[in-house]
């Protein structure tokens, strides 16, 4: 039987890579959408949605992701990323949809020094790490068979993201810096959505729904710095010099965790998965984006 698969924010990095993927499978039904056609902080217009559509699950790409804006606009924040998803939350209830959730690493403080798990003491240092933390609690503590998915530094070929913004300035600065001293691990947004369809495609095989709380991230431990410097080496810009230089020293609104790495054992024991390297992932991003074969 064909399943119904509603996706939101499906403009977003992560949407756009769901979006090709799912299309590719016609075993789904494939429901794109974004604020222009469902507006998730409306709560009867939710509801209507998911019940005309039959929709069987509902993967929420949606947030409020400009972290240090954020810090001014407190109330917009919570409502998408708290408030909509008690919204879904409802939707889902009425029409028995199953909700996988997309989460961030920034629900921790980042003092520990080995990558996190699923239950790690949550410590979050922005409103945008607390706006996400509640919108987890909001769904967990409604809906609690559901599937939440913490991911960290996510970029692809679409949107805004720190891939992008380093290969722009590489090109047009002699010299960049980059901070050194905040580490974690990037996501390629194709691998994120493949392993979602994974996901997806074994719960309506076995019809037992994995629900809990997941880490997902590429493979390997990174600084910014690290990061930035292995952009520069695979895009092959000779006359950029990348300066390491403290979180001090580059003054933002919002505190980020200084250590958000995450521990994937669970997500790959439990869907039977293996995780790409990071630099691996880069290298196939970074070739996209130059058009290399």
């Amino acid at each position: 039987m064909t399943k119904t698969v509603l996706v939101t924010g499906a403009k977003g990095q992560l949407g756009c890579e769901l979006t090709k993927v799912f299309t590719q499978h016609s075993e789904f039904n494939f429901i794109p959408t974004d604020i222009d056609t469902l507006d998730l902080t409306n709560k009867k217009e939710v509801i209507h949605f998911v019940k005309k559509h039959k929709i069987d699950y509902i993967i929420n790409c949606a947030a409020y992701t400009a972290v240090d804006k954020a810090e001014e606009e407190i109330d917009l924040c919570y409502l998408i990323n708290r408030d909509a998803v008690k919204n879904i939350v409802e939707a889902a209830a009425r029409g028995k949809a199953k909700i996988i959730h997309i989460s961030t690493n920034y629900v921790f403080d980042g003092v520990k020094n080995t990558p996190y798990i699923e239950t790690d003491i949550t410590n979050p240092q922005s409103v945008y790490g607390k706006s996400k933390l509640e919108g987890e609690n909001t769904l967990m503590k409604n809906c609690p068979e559901s599937i939440i998915i913490r991911t960290s530094w996510l970029y692809s070929i679409y949107g805004y993201n720190f891939v992008k913004k380093i290969l722009r300035l590489i090109k047009e600065k002699s010299e960049i810096n980059v901070v050194c001293d905040q580490i974690g691990t990037p996501t390629f947004a194709p691998d994120l959505a493949n392993t979602i369809l994974v996901l997806i495609t074994f719960l309506k095989k076995t019809k037992n729904f994995h629900s809990g709380i997941f880490h997902y991230s590429n493979e390997g431990i990174v600084s910014w710095f690290d990061f930035a410097k292995k952009i520069l080496q695979l895009s092959e810009t000779k006359n950029c010099k990348i300066r390491p230089i403290t979180t001090e020293q580059y003054p933002i609104r919002a505190k980020r965790p200084f250590y958000s790495a995450l521990n994937k054992k669970k997500i790959k024991k439990a869907f039977d998965i293996v995780i790409p390297n990071w630099e691996v992932s880069l290298k196939k991003c970074i070739n996209l984006l130059t058009n290399k074969s």
